[in-house]
């Protein structure tokens, strides 16, 4: 092992949800049953049977998790919930590096239960040490824009809505535009219950996000990335309790190419406008306190 290898380094950490944090002591640390590790020097592809993204969605597969010719930075990223950003000084392999990690589950698992998964495989394939401080850093509030009044593509969730056991990734991107001209969220697809992603639209640089019976602190960790441009931890201030349904969808550009025989109207806005428009929400810049994740250890893995 060179001196490269072993790091020190602070990244920021979004802990999103109970199952995602430190499991208790004396709780057997979740781990894939069989799990295999092969570096990849080839120019194939890289591909993934399980999307490594921040959102909770996914297609189920039986616990089977693969992905192929992905540096070990991807991994990282998805075992722990980070943001694209707040990486300094890691060795150049983590990044550059490829690799195949193939693992199975029993039976089908929620996608933090893969995160807990993966974060077992990497402590034990790549000797990843980590811990977790704090700091006081700059961050966003998620506030209302007016006081007890949400926007129309937000409600709360309710219990007795029947709920859809989710959707393809085909049928996610068929979804009608959430533009003024469109349907209601509420008219649209049940998206799957207890779920929150970025889902492609297929339109040019048109996201979205949808939700179905999710904590607001939950959306707020969400909205920061490359997709919504946001580089700042996001605090729930909204004083929303309980569980809501929503969808926001946004342009990533700001010249939006229309599609063909589409209104002015269609485009939908940026994103900040977006949140305000479409879910009575707004950020509001502050300081406060933000959970850091250190790694103190990595190294290259043994070969299978």
């Amino acid at each position: 092992m060179t001196r490269g290898d072993v790091v020190r380094v602070l990244v920021s950490l979004v802990i999103a949800t109970a199952s995602t944090r430190a499991q208790p002591p004396d709780q057997k640390p979740l781990a894939f049953e069989v799990a295999s590790v092969k570096s990849n020097r080839t120019e194939a592809p890289a591909t993934t049977l399980f999307p490594l993204g921040p959102g909770d969605a996914y297609a189920a597969t039986g616990g089977r998790f693969r992905a192929t010719n992905q540096p070990l930075i991807l991994f990282v990223r998805f075992a722990y919930r980070l943001g694209s950003g707040d990486l300094l000084d890691l060795p150049k392999w983590v990044f550059e590096d490829r690799f195949d990690i193939e693992g199975r589950a029993n039976g089908d698992q929620t996608k933090d239960q893969m995160r807990l998964m993966m974060r077992s495989l990497l402590m034990e394939r790549f000797k990843l040490a980590v811990h977790t401080t704090q700091q006081t850093q700059s961050i966003f509030d998620l506030t209302l824009v007016k006081a007890g009044q949400m926007g129309p593509q937000l409600r709360a969730h309710r219990t007795d809505d029947a709920c859809d056991s989710g959707l393809t990734s085909a049928q996610l991107t068929k979804l009608p535009s959430l533009s003024s001209s469109s349907p209601s969220i509420f008219q649209l697809p049940t998206f799957p219950c207890g779920s929150i992603g970025f889902v492609t639209t297929g339109i040019g640089d048109r996201m979205r996000i949808v939700g179905n019976g999710q904590p607001m602190d939950r959306f707020a960790d969400l909205l920061r990335g490359t997709f919504t441009g946001i580089d700042r931890h996001i605090r729930d201030r909204t004083g929303l309790a309980g569980t809501f349904d929503l969808a926001l969808e946004w342009s990533r550009s700001s010249d939006v190419v229309p599609t063909p025989n589409s209104e002015p109207s269609d485009a939908p806005p940026p994103f900040i406008d977006a949140l305000q428009r479409q879910l009575g929400l707004k950020l509001t810049s502050t300081k406060g306190p933000v959970d850091v994740l250190v790694i103190d250890h990595v190294e290259k893995p043994t070969p299978d």
